[in-house]
């Protein structure tokens, strides 16, 4: 089981101080908390990718591969690859790049992100959300497995001869995350490939993930990658903690009151009662996380979303300290006890490269 945290890099005004980070200090911030996350002990570090304010994180590969040389042990990931306005060449190039910086810490995910003005900055239509996102992928998949590519589609211009470069690090390609919120074509398109399926359902309630689940789930076992049960499956989340529950939501509700997406909206209570958002004392986040496997089965990757609405970075270090020390740990053990021997960890470079690679025989 991964556990980590994914930023999506807004710049929002802090609601109790009225002071706005600058995009250099946003920047800069990125760095220190995924930094921050090596040392407290979790996992994964994910970005987002964004093309508009008030966002940052414009050039996830170039953010990453800073990170990686500053870390040793941390995945780097994103929380959206935005595969329907990136071109899918440049995707192979940059991400089998950072995969050779990071030597192999790095997987990726693919999404269609929430902006839809951002389909025509980049000459596309966002009524082809779904087919560019399917043909796209088709084709990045053959350039990272195929050293020369032939391609014909209706997206982009042809390909002959092609071939991606660098080729991915040991012959692997990067483990590809397909992400949704409400997509049934894109848990179709995961479960097609064998690849993941992260299920980003921090606005969602608890059935609509539970839907979608288990079709990717379903659709894996059908193309015949396995079980269902051995789907690898990802889930996002949001929290906030204080060492009391009521410090957390006192804390928390002016930053949750101004929120971008959701401000001035739902109360908090009532968001925390009907999607994943926990606000409260560390055991009540280990409670509810552990509360996903019941519609989620037991799955393979955890991201929480910490810094975003303003949060300043001195808080949000200190909410990964909490996550490190008391939150994860619990975490690791008791899903490790839940989990049957045959569901599979989540793939790793190490892993991938392990599964490809023949037992030598031994020489007496």
């Amino acid at each position: 089981m991964q556990f980590g945290i994914f930023t999506v890099g807004d710049v929002t005004t802090d609601p109790t101080t009225g002071r706005t980070p600058t995009e250099h200090e946003r920047i800069e911030a990125t760095v220190a908390i995924a930094k921050k996350a090596e040392e407290v002990g979790l996992d994964v570090f994910a970005t987002g990718q964004h093309h508009n304010p008030p966002f940052i994180p414009s050039a996830p590969t170039t953010t990453l591969a800073y990170i990686a040389a500053q870390t040793e042990r941390i995945i780097l990931s994103t929380s959206t690859t935005l595969i329907t306005t990136t071109d899918p060449v440049r995707i192979a190039e940059d991400y089998a790049t950072l995969q050779h910086l990071s030597n192999g810490r790095m997987d990726l995910m693919m999404g269609r992100g929430n902006t839809g003005p951002v389909y025509p900055w980049f000459g596309k239509d966002i009524r082809d959300g779904i087919p560019l996102a399917i043909e796209n992928y088709a084709l990045l998949h053959r350039l990272w497995r195929e050293d020369v590519v032939d391609w014909q589609g209706k997206y982009r211009t042809p390909l002959q001869g092609f071939t991606s470069t660098p080729r991915p690090l040991d012959g692997i390609p990067p483990f590809v995350w397909h992400g949704s919120i409400r997509s049934p074509e894109i848990a179709e398109q995961a479960a097609y490939y064998g690849d993941g399926f992260f299920s980003n359902h921090i606005f969602w309630p608890a059935s609509h993930t539970k839907q979608m689940v288990q079709l990717y789930r379903r659709r894996f076992e059908h193309y015949g990658h396995g079980s269902a049960d051995q789907a690898i499956v990802g889930l996002g989340g949001q929290v906030f903690m204080r060492k009391n529950s009521q410090d957390a939501v006192r804390e928390f509700r002016p930053y949750f009151d101004n929120a971008p997406v959701y401000g001035h909206g739902p109360s908090l209570e009532e968001f925390t009662s009907q999607t994943p958002l926990t606000v409260g004392s560390p055991e009540e986040v280990i409670e509810r996380t552990l509360g996903f496997r019941e519609y989620a089965g037991d799955y393979q990757r955890q991201l929480w979303l910490l810094d975003h609405a303003g949060l300043p970075l001195k808080t949000v270090l200190e909410q990964l300290d909490i996550l490190g020390e008391e939150v994860v740990p619990v975490l690791r053990k008791e899903f490790a006890a839940l989990r049957p021997a045959h569901v599979p960890d989540a793939p790793t470079h190490a892993s991938q490269l392990a599964a490809a690679t023949p037992e030598k025989e031994l020489i007496p």
